[in-house]
């Protein structure tokens, strides 16, 4: 009796060789197999059987090689499942800011929002802008110098505050270790909101589109809601709030000590303004 290796093989996902007859037509499934499998007892010799332990070892490889089988076809479904999954959450990010790691970004006259992201306490970080010929044109010296993610906005200025022209360019960064670290490790970050996605129907991956360029899915380490302000942003707008209603009391004050023809002249002006 032939071995079970021999007749019965898992299916090829390899694209057939050209040949007078396709991969396909030559690879036995089970059920080839077991119509095989019972012809052989059915027509074995009464005088010479097939040996009982033979028998029941090619049963169990066959039992084997089945369960390996099914388990590629359910691999294969939650391979698909996840790719389907990771498709419909990168569609939830169009319109949102991604965070990601990568140290070219897309200039269109526009700020960018540039980081860094540090593993340890850094005593000193120097960020450079180069354009695509490695020249230096703006030279930063961020003051976060904490272990996390840290932004800043890029408004396009060479050194010489001259805005520069539209175009690709590279994030260069330099950290010195602070305190007992003997080394700290910095990457760089760029922050831009999705503007559209494209599938790969080839490798079921996702590119996003975004203001600083493109992004593979896989590359994004974090999300948050477009134009979401910072902790000093919040703070400067509650600034000019506040600056706005002092302003508003001061008029109010200004107004209530006008004397009584001044004030009759602005009602009834007001009056007339409001018809």
């Amino acid at each position: 009796m032939s071995s079970v290796s021999e007749i019965y093989q898992f299916p090829s996902t390899a694209p057939a060789e050209s040949s007078t007859t396709s991969t396909k037509d030559e690879i036995m499934g089970k059920e080839e197999f077991l119509t095989l499998l019972v012809a052989q007892l059915q027509n074995q010799d009464p005088l010479n059987p097939n040996d009982p332990t033979e028998f029941t070892a090619q049963l169990a490889q066959f039992s084997s090689l089945e369960q390996l089988v099914n388990l590629n076809d359910s691999m294969t479904e939650m391979t698909d499942a996840q790719i389907q999954s990771d498709r419909f959450t990168s569609i939830d990010l169009i319109g949102k800011d991604v965070v990601y790691q990568e140290s070219e970004f897309a200039f269109d006259g526009n700020p960018v929002d540039i980081g860094y992201q540090l593993d340890g306490t850094a005593s000193s970080v120097t960020m450079t802008i180069q354009n695509e010929y490695g020249a230096t044109l703006a030279t930063l010296n961020p003051t976060d110098l904490e272990a996390g993610n840290h932004f800043m906005e890029w408004d396009g200025l060479d050194s010489e505050g001259n805005i520069v022209p539209d175009g690709k360019y590279h994030i260069v960064l330099q950290a010195n270790a602070g305190g007992d670290e003997t080394s700290v490790a910095i990457s760089p970050l760029i922050r831009s909101m999705v503007t559209g996605i494209d599938f790969n129907t080839e490798t079921g991956g996702a590119t996003l589109y975004t203001q600083a360029g493109q992004v593979n899915l896989s590359s994004i380490v974090a999300a948050y809601e477009a134009n979401s302000k910072t902790t000093e942003e919040t703070a400067s707008s509650t600034e000019i709030i506040t600056e706005a209603a002092n302003t508003a009391a001061s008029l109010n004050t200004t107004e209530s000590s006008l004397k009584y023809e001044d004030q009759l002249a602005l009602e009834q002006l007001q009056y007339y303004l409001q018809r």
